[in-house]
C-alpha cells in the first residue's frame, strides 16, 4: 500500500450491527447508521484481533490504543458510508475484484500469514481484509466516477463529497468517547482519512 492508495468497504456485516431504540446512541453503541448500530462489543473484537495478529502491543505501534480503537470504528463506520455512496453512484465493486486485489497484495508480501500481519498493522484485521480492499476499490471507482484520481487533490475532495452526502443519508451518530466525526475530513477526529494514512 503507499499513501495514494484508497481505502474502500462494503455494509456492515449483519453480524456487525443490531437495530437501536429511538434516541440512537444506547449504551453500548459505538454508531449509528440509518438506525442501525455499531456495538461497541464489535469494536473491541476487532482491537483485540488486531492486537493478536500484529503481535501484542507491536499493533499500537505509532498511535496511542486510544488512536488504534478510534481506527476502527472509523474503517466500520467507512464500511457503509462508502458502500452507500457507491450504490448511489449506481456503482458497484464485484466479489472477484477484491479476491484479485487481495491475491495480488498477498503474492506481494509473499503469503496469506505475512499479509495478515501488514493489514494487521494497518487496521484491519483478519476477518477484514477483504472490507479493506472493498474499501479501497470503491473510493477508486468515486473518483473515477468524477473522473478523478483517487490519488490527486481533486480525487479526493470528489470523493470527500461524494462520503459526506452518504454519512448525511445515513444519519451517521457516532458515540462521543471514540471522537467527533468530520464530514470534512471524513474521519473521527484527530485521525486522518486512511487514504491518504501513511
Amino acid at each position: 500500500m503507499h499513501r495514494r492508495t484508497a481505502v474502500v468497504g462494503v455494509l456492515l456485516a449483519a453480524s456487525a450491527l443490531s437495530a437501536c431504540g429511538a434516541d440512537g446512541l444506547t449504551p453500548g453503541t459505538a454508531a449509528v447508521l440509518d438506525g442501525r448500530r455499531i456495538p461497541v462489543g464489535v469494536v473491541e473484537a476487532r482491537v483485540a484481533e488486531l492486537r493478536r495478529t500484529a503481535g501484542g502491543a507491536s499493533a499500537d505501534a505509532g498511535q496511542q490504543p486510544d488512536g488504534l480503537v478510534r481506527s476502527a470504528v472509523t474503517d466500520l463506520v467507512l464500511d457503509a458510508v462508502i458502500a452507500r455512496a457507491v450504490a448511489d453512484r449506481g456503482l458497484a465493486v464485484r466479489d472477484d475484484e477484491v479476491v484479485a486485489a487481495r491475491t495480488a497484495e498477498q503474492d506481494r508480501y509473499g503469503g496469506a500469514g505475512p499479509l495478515a500481519r501488514v493489514m494487521a498493522a494497518r487496521g484491519a484485521p483478519g476477518a477484514g481484509i477483504d472490507d479493506y480492499f472493498r474499501r479501497r476499490l470503491g473510493v477508486s471507482r468515486l473518483a473515477a466516477a468524477a473522473g478523478q484520481d483517487a490519488g490527486t487533490p481533486a480525487g479526493d475532495t470528489a470523493v470527500r463529497r461524494a462520503l459526506a452526502d452518504a454519512a448525511a443519508a445515513l444519519h451517521l451518530r457516532v458515540n462521543p468517547r471514540y471522537g467527533t466525526w468530520s464530514a470534512d475530513r471524513v474521519a473521527l477526529l484527530p485521525d486522518a482519512p486512511p487514504w491518504l494514512a501513511p
